[in-house]
């Protein structure tokens, strides 16, 4: 089949590629100048199936209300006259109890572990090498609560298959010797170790699939914003965009949080919300004291990872729309907290700050599957802080899906059926 992908991030180049595996005639349709240029840019790098939990959670919204008025919450909410901001906010709080927080868990762990196995794969097929760090995810705790709270989740994960284990503070030390120095001074009591779980660039990992999808035969069109999709019937005939229409037999709509406008003319309210995060990237200079193995921070909500002489930490939560600019003080509480780990890491003059925006569901969970009645649309979309982690997975599934065969997990898991 003529197959469109809308979307080159990674979930939308790894979709391609996986299609043009199965001998469809692929094109990938973006606004950026290249792939990964957005929301996949400069995020954690973490590939984190054993640790991809729902935001939505019980204790969330109290702790929500504890940080109203801080500048250098993790979450913050900035209301706005907007329909969907609201209505995305009264479907998140209702999920934030023990029983969707179970299921959440339940669902992303299963898409995760796919993900992880079919990145695995890809790898080895195409020799890629994108900075990656095989030796899992350490989750690090300063508080008792936190300790416990690691404790609790560890043997839950645990129950439901997951390879993980609860570590104390001189174990952490052993499996991240750098972080000796915050072991000592009380940042780090402990945590709970992913052993299945990885860390690499996500940027690099998209633009070497990129290359070999356009090796494959996938055609990029670049530097070109889709406009609206044409239909006839129950079916869509083709792409509106900048440079001129673009006819197809199938869709694959992975654009993110630009996916909701595009699709509500059809009729398909999506629950998709851009969720803001921060990233202060630095150049290690040789450093030793920087850490090898990707780090998550449960009390300061970010995480740490290196890609070759880069050390990346990313983190920060902003319910505020559209909006891209870079809040100074929020910038500042994402270098303090590498700094708080590191000192000395976090150098004001060559950190480079971005900003992103995910994706997100109200219950944390990726959009995949068929959008009735539209025969011909798949949707791809709404992995929030997820989509590295299920890039490979969901690409499987779609390629899966469009071709004819069975996937090999229950699609109402992620079907946007679920949220009817």
């Amino acid at each position: 089949m003529k197959i469109v992908v809308l979307g080159a991030g990674v979930v939308g180049v790894t979709t391609a590629y996986y299609l043009a595996e199965r001998g469809h005639e692929v094109t990938v349709i973006d606004r950026a100048e290249g792939p990964a240029l957005e929301t996949s840019f400069a995020n954690g790098g973490q590939v984190s199936a054993s640790g991809s939990a729902p935001w939505a959670a019980p204790g969330v919204p109290w702790q929500g209300l504890k940080w109203l008025g801080r500048a250098d919450a993790p979450l913050r909410w900035k209301p706005r006259l907007d329909p969907a901001q609201w209505s995305w906010l009264m479907a998140f709080l209702r999920r934030c109890t023990a029983e969707a927080y179970d299921a959440g868990v339940t669902r992303n762990l299963t898409l995760g572990r796919l993900s992880v196995t079919e990145l695995r794969l890809l790898r080895a097929r195409l020799g890629l090498d994108y900075h990656q760090q095989t030796k899992g995810i350490l989750k690090i705790a300063k508080s008792d609560a936190d300790l416990a709270d690691l404790r609790d989740k560890a043997a839950k994960l645990t129950a439901k298959g997951a390879q993980v284990r609860f570590v104390d503070a001189a174990e952490c030390v052993a499996i991240e010797p750098a972080l000796e120095p915050a072991v000592a001074a009380g940042e780090v009591r402990g945590g709970i170790h992913f052993l299945d779980d990885e860390s690499g660039d996500a940027h690099l990992f998209t633009a070497q699939v990129a290359a070999a999808a356009e090796e494959a035969g996938v055609t990029f069109r670049y530097g070109t914003a889709v406009e609206a999709l044409e239909t006839a019937g129950k079916a869509v005939t083709g792409i509106r965009t900048s440079s001129g229409p673009v006819a197809c037999d199938h869709v694959v709509v992975c654009l993110g949080v630009g996916s909701r406008a595009l699709l509500r003319p059809l009729g398909i309210r999506l629950p998709v919300y851009p969720v803001k995060g921060y990233s202060v990237t630095v150049d290690l200079d040789g450093s030793n004291i920087a850490p090898a193995v990707s780090l998550t921070d449960e009390e300061r909500r970010v995480v740490v990872s290196r890609f070759g002489t880069q050390l990346r930490v990313a983190g920060m939560a902003e319910l505020a729309g559209n909006d891209l600019t870079i809040d100074p003080a929020r910038a500042r509480a994402v270098r303090q907290a590498l700094d708080d780990l590191f000192p000395g890491l976090a150098r004001l003059p060559d950190a480079r700050v971005w900003t992103g925006l995910r994706p997100m569901t109200p219950d944390g969970g990726a959009i995949i599957g068929a959008a009735p009645p539209w025969a011909n649309l798949t949707l791809n979309t709404g992995h929030g802080t997820y989509g590295w982690t299920m890039a490979c997975g969901s690409a499987r599934l779609v390629a899966d899906l469009v071709s004819g065969e069975t996937p090999p997990l229950d699609m109402g898991l992620v079907s946007l059926a679920r949220f009817r």
